[in-house]
């Protein structure tokens, strides 16, 4: 239990690791893009239908209010979420890691037990991520990618060594994927995998997360 609360506290510093600054590019090249990475473009249509969707559920909340209040870099949060991910699946393809549709499954259904439910689940998700209802399977899916990248490379995330293995693994294939980012948004630094000065609240705020998430059960 302890030892996975652990795992979830080393992802903030598995981003953090020391590399070379590879700053994105300007955007003018791409019009219509809010990034373009590994040479596919992240529309600007659909980070808007990402953010819209998170609007819409956080309005339909009792706590919406405050849950807009909070979120008032959505379009950033969003749009750093989704170049992540990307990365994400780039570092764990070079170590020939996959996630099946079960374990994605399985995930959801021990994070959904632990939480409440699923109407607690996606209430958690919401507030402490940004993530609306039909965004939570492609969260769940990222964080047991991420715990199957630290498996495949030998690196426990509940130490300094296998923090500083995994997040040079983001951090090779953050530049191999050569990510250009549009000036609106800011740009992309590969040292810290952020966009930006932004930083994912939910990165600190993993903790919180239901365990079985963070342990990719």
């Amino acid at each position: 239990m302890h030892r996975r609360r652990r795992t979830a506290l080393a992802l903030s510093a598995a981003f953090v690791v020391a590399a070379p600054l590879l700053a994105a590019c300007g955007n003018e090249a791409h019009p219509g893009a809010a990034a373009v990475v590994g040479g596919d473009r992240i529309e600007v249509s659909a980070l808007q239908a990402e953010v819209e969707d998170v609007r819409s559920a956080q309005e339909a909340s009792p706590e919406a209010a405050q849950l807009i209040k909070n979120t008032g870099q959505l379009n950033r949060a969003k749009l750093h979420g989704m170049i992540f991910g990307r990365i994400l699946e780039h570092a764990a393809e070079k170590e020939g890691v996959t996630v099946s549709r079960k374990e994605v499954q399985d995930a959801r259904v021990a994070a959904a037990q632990q939480s409440g439910g699923e109407e607690q689940l996606a209430a958690m998700f919401l507030q402490q991520r940004g993530v609306a209802p039909d965004q939570i399977d492609e969260a769940v899916r990222e964080q047991v990618l991420l715990t199957g990248l630290a498996r495949a490379l030998g690196a426990d995330l509940g130490t300094p060594e296998g923090q500083q293995k995994v997040g040079a693994a983001l951090t090779a294939a953050s530049k191999e994927l050569d990510i250009d980012v549009n000036p609106r948004y800011g740009a992309w630094d590969d040292t810290k995998i952020q966009l930006g000065d932004y930083k994912a609240p939910w990165i600190t705020q993993v903790t919180k997360q239901p365990e079985a998430i963070q342990a990719g059960a």
